[in-house]
């Protein structure tokens, strides 16, 4: 069960790291609408993943516990929201086709455009890794609401939405002048901290068992907080477009299915 359950946290980094691989194999780097249909399409994998994987679980556990359901999904959902929102007030970074970086300014201007972008993609990747990570240990503690193939299945998603995010790291890295072995580097590296969020995570939870439907519902709410914030904004910018959109639509659509086939 442990051996699966590192393999589980380290996928969602793999798919990041294959997705800053693609800065070797695509030479006139990415264009507007491929850029925008990935931005949506990450954003509709995180939307269901904090319903059916996250949310669901989350009520469906205040239930047993005898709690009133809804009590820690809405807490735990408002807390994620405002931590990530502390977290983006706080952490310099920069996102994609934006020359204004965010956070405590006077930091800001003293870091390079390109530690910033990576910063604003490592800033996405906490939540996503707090979620694999409170997944995977309700799976430790032997809840009957979450199975190891669920928690693959969230894994996976993620996976799936982080290898678009690596690619968007990576390419405009290099179109900026970076070799596309340092693009990649830098790519991959942002996507680290989502196996540490997850451990961490797993480790806190152990101690704290009862809390496990306040922390599943942290986690999509902080999810939440980067789609509403980032990914959406930024798939819907610059010149008007639908792309975005439908974008969100397969990839609701690609969670939705994983979640419900091996959960």
């Amino acid at each position: 069960m442990y051996l699966n359950t590192f393999i589980g946290v380290m996928i969602p980094f793999v798919g990041t790291a294959l997705g800053s691989a693609m800065v070797f194999f695509m030479k006139n780097g990415m264009g507007k609408k491929t850029e925008k249909s990935l931005l949506g399409f990450a954003s509709g994998v995180m939307i269901a993943a904090s319903v059916w994987s996250l949310l669901m679980p989350s009520i469906n556990m205040a239930e047993e516990q005898g709690i009133t359901a809804w009590v820690p999904a809405a807490v735990g959902f408002l807390l994620g929201i405002f931590f990530l929102l502390l977290l983006d007030s706080v952490i310099p970074h920069l996102h994609i086709n934006n020359d204004k970086p965010e956070g405590v300014t006077s930091k800001s201007a003293k870091l390079k455009k390109s530690t910033m972008l990576v910063l604003a993609v490592t800033l996405h990747n906490i939540p996503e890794g707090m979620a694999v990570g409170v997944v995977f240990a309700g799976v430790l503690a032997e809840n009957a609401l979450i199975s190891m193939a669920g928690a693959f299945s969230l894994s996976i998603g993620i996976a799936i939405q982080n290898f678009p995010e690596g690619a968007i790291i990576s390419m405009p890295l290099n179109s900026e002048g970076f070799s596309k072995k340092k693009s990649f580097a830098y790519g991959a590296m942002s996507g680290i901290v989502e196996p540490i969020a997850s451990i961490i995570t797993i480790l806190l939870t152990s101690f704290i068992q009862p809390a496990l439907p306040y922390l599943l519902s942290f986690a999509a709410g902080a999810m939440i907080y980067v789609v509403i914030e980032e990914l959406i904004p930024e798939s819907q910018s610059g010149e008007h477009s639908n792309i975005g959109t439908i974008g969100a639509a397969f990839g609701f659509v690609v969670m939705m299915i994983l979640d419900v086939a091996l959960g």
